[in-house]
């Protein structure tokens, strides 16, 4: 008998469903979202009949790993879309039911997108850009929050880095001493700028780290 399954993610557990070829209900089960429950899942579900296809929800999220799994086992897998607010308003939540949904929607032709192989140099270089994405973000937050204190700095603070540009304003923070009365706005601002500027230095370091590992694998024919 042939079958289609139907796979609900979760960060914790996969509960899935499997149909016959009209769509009757055969079975669901909810499994560990482990490699060893993924390959349990897999194997449940061939206990009911020749599987054609599985769909699954959130394949670029919690589904990722156990697409992988299915894909290296010789399962055709379908990305399934989770159901709108709208849609699980009228039926309520419930891991069974949208299980046999994202069955149901493979089986009907409604669900076709194939989910990406996130693997190989495409997924490295992915991943890599997501860290150097954030240490971006981070160093320039950083250095707008030093601007703004500088903005309001008391004078003589102020003064000494009006006229500098960034790699100079860097240089010259190095070298600041704040003192060790916090409770004096100067030397409270000192060290204000001195942690912001290890933040910026940290997040210029992981940005230059990946970026030397991101620039070769620009020429890779598959990315």
């Amino acid at each position: 008998m042939e079958i289609t399954g139907g796979v609900d993610t979760h960060g914790l557990t996969h509960h899935a469903a499997v149909i016959d070829s009209v769509g009757r209900h055969l079975a669901d089960r909810e499994f560990p979202a482990t490699i060893r429950g993924y390959r349990d899942l897999l194997e449940w579900m061939r206990s009911h009949g020749t599987l054609t296809a599985v769909g699954v929800e959130g394949t670029g999220a919690y589904g990722a790993e156990l697409a992988r799994v299915l894909t290296a086992a010789g399962v055709t897998v379908i990305d399934v879309d989770r159901p709108d607010r709208k849609t699980r308003r009228m039926r309520g939540k419930s891991d069974p039911i949208d299980a046999y949904a994202a069955a149901m929607a493979v089986l009907s032709g409604r669900a076709t997108g194939i989910p990406k192989s996130r693997d190989g140099v495409v997924e490295a270089v992915r991943v890599l850009r997501i860290a150097r994405r954030s240490a971006v973000k981070a160093r320039t937050q950083a250095m707008n929050q030093i601007r703004g204190l500088l903005v309001s700095a008391p004078a003589m603070l102020r003064e000494q880095f009006a006229s500098l540009d960034r790699a100079a304003l860097i240089r010259t923070l190095v070298r600041l001493r704040p003192g060790e009365d916090l409770s004096r706005p100067l030397v409270a601002t000192r060290s204000a700028l001195r942690w912001l500027r290890s933040r910026l230095a940290a997040a210029l370091v992981h940005e230059f780290r990946r970026q030397l590992v991101i620039t070769p694998l620009r020429d890779v024919r598959e990315f």
